[in-house]
């Protein structure tokens, strides 16, 4: 995979897509900006290359529209704060007036485009949006690897209309340390999955059965593996039309020898409400007036162990409802075992990612993913169609 250095940089336009879709508070203040520290290796190496750097990203959802509280307006003014450069926000995307401001760009400043997606072009990636993207610029470089599972206009498009077009080091960083998850994984390999829906895992999962060793399943998606079992799991949530889809993947977990793990203990309650009474029950039956919101006790000592056996890890979803703090301590316990853990580990996925920080053990992780639809996606199908776009230029 080729990278800014594989390139002759000095005095060259360089369009470099980045993922500063950050998280706003109602002020539109930047609540964390990790997002745009993440690509400043990249940024950094391009300025001091003498290149001329025109940086690009979505924000929210605007869909196709100009939305005032998209607006990237923010995110310049903190990466102004972090860059040694001035930077310049344009006040759209393509046109006249961005043209005129690419052409110019000094020595000492950076342009950033506004909001991509505030152009319909973008999602539908359409070629003469992608054309007009790639107006002035010399190479592509790609560094949002949060957007790279999306077949968009400054993702894929725009990469058939310059001269090269290569992977950012956090881009980079990201398919190295997945590919050893997907392609040599040491072993035992142990598949962490949790979150609401089996339906969000299921490409991810299928692709583990040839894979992992071990699949250890937490959240709300284990009620519809229970329910598969014919059990009765109260009023926990539950897939009723992927039922018959869980029972086919128990099955082939089976048949291909793979360790399946479901929770043997629960924590339940009768509502979602941090002051709610909460009990502890063995795998189902669970009680008709009371749903699952936790993996219980019994589970997290079984999980652990099984993870301290690990030689590679990859985590991806939360075990209970983790944003209640009484529904959130198998999530933490499981943190706190991967963390202890001497395998190479992976977490993928925003709910998965906030529980490492939330239980302080962040920086014991061997890599923490930027994206989490694209990490499942790279986990589920071995590529994306930004890094595709790459290989094929």
């Amino acid at each position: 995979m080729l990278t800014p250095k594989d390139l002759d940089l000095e005095e060259k336009m360089v369009f470099l897509r980045v993922d500063f879709n950050v998280p706003l508070d109602e002020e539109c203040k930047i609540r964390d900006d990790s997002r745009i520290k993440a690509a400043l290796p990249t940024i950094n190496y391009l300025l001091e290359q003498k290149a001329k750097v025109v940086v690009a990203s979505h924000l929210g959802r605007p869909k196709g529209e100009y939305v005032p509280e998209f607006s990237l307006k923010p995110v310049a003014e903190r990466l102004s704060e972090l860059i040694p450069q001035n930077v310049i926000l344009a006040p759209d995307v393509i046109g006249e007036e961005v043209l005129k401001l690419k052409k110019e760009l000094k020595e000492d400043q950076t342009l950033l485009l506004e909001n991509l997606r505030f152009h319909k072009g973008e999602t539908a990636n359409d070629s003469s949006f992608a054309q007009l993207l790639a107006q002035e610029v010399n190479y592509y470089v790609n560094d949002a690897f949060g957007a790279s599972h999306r077949s968009h206009a400054s993702v894929v498009g725009i990469a058939q209309y310059v001269e090269k077009s290569v992977a950012g080091f956090l881009l980079k960083k990201e398919v190295d340390y997945l590919s050893k998850a997907v392609h040599s994984p040491s072993k035992p390999y142990v598949a962490i999955l949790g979150g609401a829906k089996v339906s969000d895992k299921i490409p991810v999962i299928e692709n583990l059965l040839n894979k992992a060793d071990s699949i250890l399943i937490g959240g709300a998606m284990a009620y519809t593996f229970f329910k598969a079992q014919g059990y009765e799991v109260g009023r926990s949530l539950v897939e009723e039309d992927k039922i018959e889809l869980a029972r086919l993947l128990l099955e082939r977990a089976q048949k291909e020898k793979v360790n399946f793990y479901l929770p043997s203990d629960h924590l339940v309650a009768a509502e979602k409400d941090p002051d709610t009474e909460v009990k502890i029950v063995d795998s189902p039956p669970i009680p008709s007036d009371l749903m699952g919101l936790d993996i219980g006790p019994k589970t997290v000592e079984k999980y652990s162990k099984i993870i301290a056996k690990a030689k590679t890890i990859y985590w991806n979803g939360p075990m209970g409802v983790f944003e209640i703090d009484k529904f959130s301590q198998g999530t933490m316990k499981i943190a706190e075992a991967v963390a202890s853990s001497e395998a190479l580990s992976i977490v993928g996925g925003g709910d998965s990612v906030a529980a490492v920080c939330k239980a302080g053990v962040s920086e014991k992780i061997s890599h923490i993913s930027t994206g989490g639809g694209a990490s499942l996606e790279f986990m589920a199908n071995e590529t994306l169609p930004g890094i595709e776009a790459l290989s094929e230029k």
